[in-house]
């Protein structure tokens, strides 16, 4: 487990990111970062759970309706 500090920046407060944990996710400068709440804290996480949610809906449609894909793509 990994432990940050907060700092003030503004009226914000800020952390830096571990470089190890940069180098894991291949996190760059200025990427978004999505913050998850849950009952319990809070998950910075690089992926974004709404793009997971609109695959999801991207592959039951996909699959519901291949032939017609098929068919339309030619």
């Amino acid at each position: 487990m990994k432990s940050v500090k907060l700092r003030k920046v503004g009226n914000s407060f800020g952390f830096t990111v571990p470089k190890e944990l940069v180098e894991k996710y291949n996190l760059k400068e200025g990427e978004e970062l999505h913050v998850i709440e849950k009952k319990d804290g809070f998950t910075l996480t690089p992926y974004n759970p709404e793009f997971e949610k609109w695959a999801k809906a991207y592959d039951k449609t996909n699959s519901k309706f291949k032939n017609t894909l098929k068919e339309l793509s030619k």
